[in-house]
């Protein structure tokens, strides 16, 4: 069986979306040291601000960022205010995004001095040597993985770096409890489940004041496109994402996927020219079982 078909109806990531308070700072930040270029600007209309459930949204201005490798997967980042007491992996939802990047140890002396704040300096990770990961905060309070792969991982379909810095290939998805967030994708998207492992998560150790070789239940989920949403167990103490009434959740508020053969209640018909939306049909949202947000971009 061809490997995107053994992924189910799910992938790939398309979009990650981010609430950031000054795009200005965002677009500095990224061009600057990550090596992403601008693709696009515009204005939140009232048909996708309904569309995410968030009609306080209409009107704000975008910026659309991709790598300079390409633009299967891109960031938009959304300007608006931001709870300056949110604190990634502190509560359910879209908690970080990973990177796929060549060298992280180069990019770690880059990036020192840089408006990005680094919370964890390259490490191998807890389960194996051949992958070296570091994490960084951004202007939107994004928290990034940025990892370099040795060597393939037989386990896990994954993209080559093509630059420096290449697309996000797995979004990190936090809830109460592995088998929800696992089930949930099964039943709706016939998305594999896969056995948890055992793994240090760094970001989640710091909201929680654990110690940083805590471990926690983690899992990746094989998407199409070289793509995985890793899915974490949370610990007790982490709540839903507070919010403002009519606004995107902080941080990453929303993941956009590519989805076949699948049907969504109020789908919407779509000629939009901008990206993640060209050349797909309609478009829908839902909230999964942990509150996070999918858009989906109907193939």
């Amino acid at each position: 069986m061809p490997e995107d078909e053994a992924a189910g109806s799910l992938g790939p990531i398309a979009c990650i979306t981010v609430t950031a308070p000054d795009l200005a700072e965002v677009e500095a930040a990224y061009t600057g040291y990550l090596d992403h270029r601008v693709t696009g600007r515009g204005i939140v209309d009232s048909t996708l601000a309904d569309l995410w459930q968030a009609p306080a949204m209409a009107g704000s201005r975008y910026l659309l960022l991709s790598p300079v490798a390409g633009e299967e997967c891109i960031f938009r980042f959304i300007e608006t205010k931001v709870d300056p007491n949110y604190t990634p992996f502190s509560t359910f939802g879209w908690n970080a995004a990973e990177i796929m990047v060549e060298n992280v140890d180069e990019l770690a002396l880059k990036l020192a001095g840089s408006p990005f704040e680094i919370l964890g300096e390259p490490q191998n990770l807890s389960f194996t040597d051949d992958i070296r990961a570091m994490q960084i905060l951004g202007p939107g309070k994004e928290l990034l993985y940025l990892t370099e792969f040795k060597k393939q991982i037989p386990e896990l379909d994954t993209p080559i770096a093509r630059c420096p810095v290449d697309r996000v290939f797995i979004v990190i998805l936090g809830g109460p409890s592995m088998a929800n967030l696992q089930t949930f994708y099964s039943t709706t998207f016939a998305v594999p489940g896969a056995d948890p492992v055992e793994s240090r998560v760094k970001g989640m150790s710091a909201a929680f004041g654990n110690s940083p070789e805590h471990k926690y239940p983690i899992a990746a989920l094989p998407l199409a496109g070289q793509t995985l949403i890793e899915v974490d167990e949370m610990p007790t103490q982490a709540r839903a994402r507070p919010g403002r009434d009519d606004y995107l959740p902080d941080g990453i508020s929303i993941v956009s996927f590519v989805a076949r053969d699948i049907s969504t209640r109020d789908a919407l018909s779509s000629d939009r020219d901008e990206a993640p939306y060209r050349n797909f049909g309609q478009i829908s949202c839902l909230s999964g079982s942990a509150g996070e947000l999918i858009e989906i971009l109907h193939a």
